[in-house]
């Protein structure tokens, strides 16, 4: 029973590895991972060789960088499904989007940002978007990244939005905040309407709102959003989509105790 108890040391000293890549932003070199694993680089590449055969970490050819891979993205989706918010709104989606005539997803905040964890495409309204299971919403540039952004603590959001900020500031989009007075105007806007909404944005073409879903205690536990072509797509607050949305929102806020101030 104690050696049970002991475990598998090289498992434990591995995942620092996959650790280190969970807290970054971004790919990594392999002596900033073993840095941050606190082994050294020899050792680290070891580890990183058997986690590409089993596909929880890739390599970019071309850069030599680390980054998480699609075993890891399986692992992460599997667990957050299992929480009981991602269930009861997945559960309710299919119904939802009979309703509203659109593609409609979920996203939930994890450690990179806003992460899309299901995705119901719409048989009525086909739309070209490159979007996917685990990708990661920009906090300025779309709606599911506004609601976030709107409702979580600034401390969560701080440094993903600074660097939004400066890159909306390189970049002279005209269309998007750079300064954090004008990040707060966009935001109060958001928790005014109790929805976020963005028009060809960051999708030519395509207008998206999100809605934000709060559990018992208040907290912003989920976005659901529903995207569509402009053409076809109300992005009217208050509209054909907008109301609805923000209804199944409310709705399974209430499933999960909220109670609206």
């Amino acid at each position: 029973m104690d050696k049970e108890r002991a475990g598998i040391q090289s498992v434990e000293v591995g995942f620092a590895l996959l650790e280190a890549l969970t807290r970054s932003h971004g790919p990594l070199m392999l002596k900033d991972i073993a840095a941050a694993a606190g082994m050294s680089a020899a050792k680290a590449h070891r580890y990183l060789v058997s986690y590409q055969r089993l596909g929880l970490v890739v390599q970019d050819a071309r850069s030599s960088r680390y980054d998480l891979g699609p075993a890891a993205l399986k692992l992460g989706l599997a667990s957050l499904s299992r929480l009981d918010a991602i269930r009861l709104a997945r559960e309710q989606v299919p119904q939802f989007m009979e309703q509203i005539g659109h593609t409609m997803a979920l996203a939930v905040w994890g450690n990179r940002g806003a992460t899309l964890v299901h995705w119901e495409e719409s048989p009525r309204q086909s739309i070209t978007a490159n979007l996917r299971l685990g990708d990661v919403m920009p906090l300025l540039s779309s709606a599911t990244g506004r609601c976030f952004g709107a409702y979580l603590p600034r401390e969560k959001t701080a440094q993903l939005l600074d660097e939004e900020l400066h890159l909306a500031q390189r970049q002279k989009r005209t269309d998007l905040p750079h300064t954090q007075k004008a990040v707060d105007a966009l935001f109060n806007v958001v928790r005014e309407h109790r929805c976020a909404r963005v028009v060809n944005i960051l999708l030519p073409g395509i207008a998206a709102f999100c809605a934000p879903v709060f559990d018992s205690d208040g907290r912003l536990v989920m976005g659901i959003m529903t995207l569509g072509s402009v053409a076809t797509f109300d992005a009217e607050w208050n509209g054909a989509i907008d109301t609805p949305l923000r209804a199944m929102a409310e709705r399974l806020s209430s499933d999960l105790g909220w109670a609206a101030p």
